[in-house]
């Protein structure tokens, strides 16, 4: 006999209703309400608001089915949890509405003003949109209790499909701006109405998705295999032509995306260089530093000093190739003066001495005791670009600040990928795994911790003098505590000690959200980025700690307690051998 969890169903039901309210008493309903994603029928502030519903209503009956364990009959019952899941969230967005349209709380919150209950009931107002307030997240729910009803292979493309349309959506200047490079303004003016997908559009993206994630099911695994393919001489083969496919994608992207965009892209290649040398620090050795942002600003203001004609005490003007291996070798030496104090420590106390560190160089330049040197508040100024004979390269021409970020962070991943899979590699991994059984081991703990500080410090310096050459000017506010935050998120979220993962944290934070005073592709999420930040922080340790893309070693170290618990039971129920080579115990 199957049973509703009717505990289960609140509990999602109050989580989903929790997260409306906040949706809207922040003021994200309001904000996006004119921004259409689906012309007509969609808009961003109402997707923002009801994302979640459907998500609920599926979790509200989803039974984990453990291995070796029968999976518990789908039907009815589903659909009647997740319609009482979205109809319980209903009723406490409709609950919200009342309280914000019987008392006036503007003066202390803001956003709850009566447009606000306006959107949440329709436009109708209370009491009589209430009823649509309820029946709409009852209506999403219901949906995600569907889901449970259909085979997983079709569930899975209907996810993709619905995921895609979004994506398009939301990234309509991307697209539209690639239709119009490659001289199809008259599909981009068709497809998209007022930065908005046409319905019949995203019908279509949904379709073409759907059938293309059926057909490519498991192309990905299969190319892996082709990529690293037994054969020594296939395996270089392969690689060769991966690499030059590569460079051809990475030289035609920027013409295609235009001024804007590469703007946005040489950003993200800033910030993945940091995120580089980061995720040498924190993802292989292990060692959380809050102060990385003082490399950042040591390789940029070496370089404004060497190169601007109006430095406050020097006047050399060299050229930016010539500051370039400065810039790296003060980098270098900051890593080995900050590495060197905290050698000993770890955890918080290493994170809140290296935040210190940070600090410290931002407010040396800030001082007026050196200003003389670095220009104080003002800054370096008439910072020239990088020559290149018959051009300069600065952030007047993004396109050429791309090329030049590209051609940097194929440097530092190349220099990472074989620093990671050599000796002082593994010591680092050792060192991240346990310190102590490292050192019993023989690592040289000191080396191995200043090899990755010096490292880190000289890609962070890489980035410096880039960013220099690109804005043209150096302040100290360019280099506050939450730039440090910031690149650590981005090795987070998107997998520490793995270069794909960074890469991928990089273009979903930096390029699509923005980073510390610097736009993304979602500009209209500037007042929000901090809060997405924290909220996808959060998601991530609880639910995913090890990344969007993560390395094999890592994932394998975080969930070491599930293998070891499963993996000891085969299919039968006998003993298997555990992993580590013993019998797991009864």
């Amino acid at each position: 006999m199957i049973t509703i969890d009717m505990r289960r169903m609140l509990r999602w039901g109050m989580t989903a209703g929790g997260v409306m309210t906040f949706t809207a008493a922040v003021g994200m309903l309001e904000a996006f309400e004119d921004r259409l994603l689906i012309y007509p029928v969609l808009s961003l502030g109402y997707l923002l608001l009801l994302w979640f519903v459907p998500v609920a209503g599926y979790q509200s009956s989803n039974v984990a089915v453990l291995e070796g364990m029968e999976a518990p009959p789908r039907g009815l019952h589903n659909v009647i949890a997740g319609a009482v899941t979205g109809l319980v969230g209903g009723v406490v967005l409709a609950l919200f509405a009342i309280v914000i349209n019987a008392f006036d709380l503007r003066d202390v919150f803001v956003p709850f003003s009566l447009k606000l209950v306006g959107l949440l009931t329709y436009g109708l107002g209370v009491p009589e949109g209430l009823p649509y307030a309820v029946l709409a997240p009852a209506a999403l729910g219901l949906v995600g209790g569907l889901m449970h009803l259909l085979p997983a292979s079709v569930r899975r493309r209907v996810i993709l499909a619905v995921e895609w349309v979004v994506v398009v959506a939301l990234l309509e200047q991307v697209f539209s701006q690639i239709l119009r490079q490659i001289r199809l303004e008259v599909v981009a003016d068709r497809v998209f109405t007022l930065k908005a997908l046409e319905w019949w559009a995203a019908l279509a993206v949904a379709a073409l998705v759907a059938a293309v994630a059926e057909r490519t099911r498991g192309g990905f695994g299969r190319m892996r295999e082709r990529l690293f393919a037994g054969d020594p001489r296939q395996r270089t083969r392969n690689s060769a032509w991966m690499a030059v496919l590569v460079l051809v994608f990475l030289i035609i992207i920027p013409q295609l995306l235009g001024s804007l965009l590469s703007e946005v892209l040489a950003n993200v290649g800033l910030f993945l260089l940091m995120g580089l040398g980061l995720n040498i620090v924190v993802g292989l050795a292990g060692m959380l530093d809050l102060g990385y942002v003082a490399f950042f600003a040591v390789g940029a203001y070496t370089v404004g000093v060497l190169t601007s004609p109006l430095s406050p005490r020097f006047t050399l003007e060299w050229s930016w190739w010539a500051a370039l291996p400065v810039a790296i070798l003060t980098s270098a030496l900051a890593g080995l003066l900050v590495g060197t104090p905290v050698i000993r420590m770890r955890g918080d106390y290493l994170a809140i001495v290296t935040l210190g560190f940070g600090e410290i160089v931002r407010i040396l330049f800030l001082s007026d005791w050196l200003s003389t040197t670095f220009g104080g508040a003002q800054g370096v100024q008439n910072i020239p670009g990088i020559p290149l004979g018959f051009t300069e390269v600065s952030g007047v021409g993004p396109e050429g600040v791309l090329y030049f970020a590209l051609f940097f962070v194929l440097l530092a991943a190349w220099i990472s990928w074989s620093l990671q899979e050599s000796r002082i590699g593994r010591a680092w991994t050792a060192l991240r795994e346990d310190e102590t059984v490292a050192a019993a081991m023989g690592i040289n703990i000191v080396r191995a911790k200043l090899n990755a500080f010096i490292v880190g410090a000289i890609l962070a310096g890489f980035a410096g003098a880039l960013f220099a050459a690109k804005l043209g000017s150096v302040f100290p506010s360019s280099f506050e505590l939450l730039v440090s935050i910031i690149i650590l998120v981005v090795v987070i979220v998107g997998g520490m000690g793995n270069i794909p993962g960074v890469a991928v944290g990089a273009v979903v934070l930096i390029g699509v959200l923005g980073g510390p005073n610097l736009p993304g592709l979602l500009a209209e999420f500037a007042e929000f980025k901090l809060l997405i930040y924290g909220a996808l922080l959060v998601f991530m340790m609880l639910r995913k700690p090890e990344g969007l893309v993560p390395s094999v070693r890592r994932s394998r170290e975080l969930h070491a307690d599930e293998l070891t618990q499963d993996a000891w039971l085969d299919k039968s129920g006998t003993l298997a051998e555990a992993p580590g080579g013993g019998r797991g115990a009864g």
